[in-house]
């Protein structure tokens, strides 16, 4: 008996139908036998259907339940697949790498809750290896931009801070079904075996960006007058106080949540 799926809006769907960008994805992957892969959102197992001739054990988690039948017969051949019906927000990935191993995480992500993922695995990321996503072009651009761009922000620091961006390639609309109104983009995200730059508090680091970046219009004397007891302050790190939040790096933002730190730890108000 064949399913028939028609994609949901509520679940962000758009199905990956061209066969060239399926195999050029699965190439940039580069699966292997021995790999503890996990799929996020395989829909109607486009590239599920390649990952699984390379890597017989593979793990996919889907929200959608209708989706659920279709994977099980299209793929009843490979008694290696486990699915995991759930939403991938939610899902505790450390259950799924044997102990001592690590996951190689891919996927087709919805676009209206990409960051909120992306920041939920990067809790994982010691158990991750590396992640490979379809993104909305924009998000793949912010997560790879540079100090001094616009597409630079909180998402670029954190990400970059906790892992190494490449962006890979472009996907067009015309790849998917239905067509997205939006470019799409390839992503590659390595986790630091060893942090560049190691942030005493990783939760104070992010408040310090997303305060910064809630002005990013203003110089950063006055985006983080509340966090800052002097302007000496910066100066003292080496980071003008005129900047604006955009031109620091993420060793700048480093250097200046350690230093916050430092403060409070000293018992100095700020």
């Amino acid at each position: 008996m064949a399913f028939e799926h028609q994609a949901r809006k509520r679940f962000g769907q758009n199905f990956l139908v061209d066969q060239n960008i399926i195999q050029r994805i699965v190439r940039a992957i580069a699966p292997r036998a021995n790999d503890h892969l996990v799929e996020i959102g395989p829909g109607q197992g486009a590239i599920t259907a390649l990952l699984l001739d390379a890597c017989p054990n593979l793990q996919v988690v889907e929200l959608d339940r209708d989706l659920i039948p279709i994977l099980q017969q299209k793929f009843s051949g490979y008694p290696g697949l486990t699915i995991h019906a759930a939403d991938a927000l939610k899902f505790d990935f450390s259950k799924l790498p044997p102990e001592g191993q690590r996951l190689r995480v891919v996927g087709n992500l919805p676009y209206n809750i990409s960051t909120p993922l992306l920041f939920h695995l990067l809790g994982y990321r010691g158990l991750i290896a590396d992640m490979h996503f379809m993104l909305q072009k924009e998000v793949v651009e912010r997560l790879a931009a540079e100090p001094g761009s616009k597409d630079y922000g909180r998402l670029s620091i954190m990400c970059q801070y906790f892992c190494q961006v490449e962006f890979l390639f472009e996907v067009g609309p015309h790849c998917f079904r239905p067509a997205p109104k939006v470019d799409s983009a390839i992503v590659r995200l390595t986790p630091h075996a060893t942090l560049p730059y190691e942030a005493e508090d990783t939760k104070l680091l992010d408040t310090l960006v997303k305060t910064a970046f809630q002005q990013r219009r203003k110089t950063l004397r006055n985006a983080l007058k509340q966090w800052l007891p002097a302007e000496a302050s910066l100066a003292t790190l080496g980071i003008d106080p005129q900047c604006r939040p955009e031109e620091l790096r993420v060793q700048d933002y480093v250097a200046l949540a350690n230093h916050l730190q430092s403060l409070r730890s000293s018992g100095t108000e700020i």
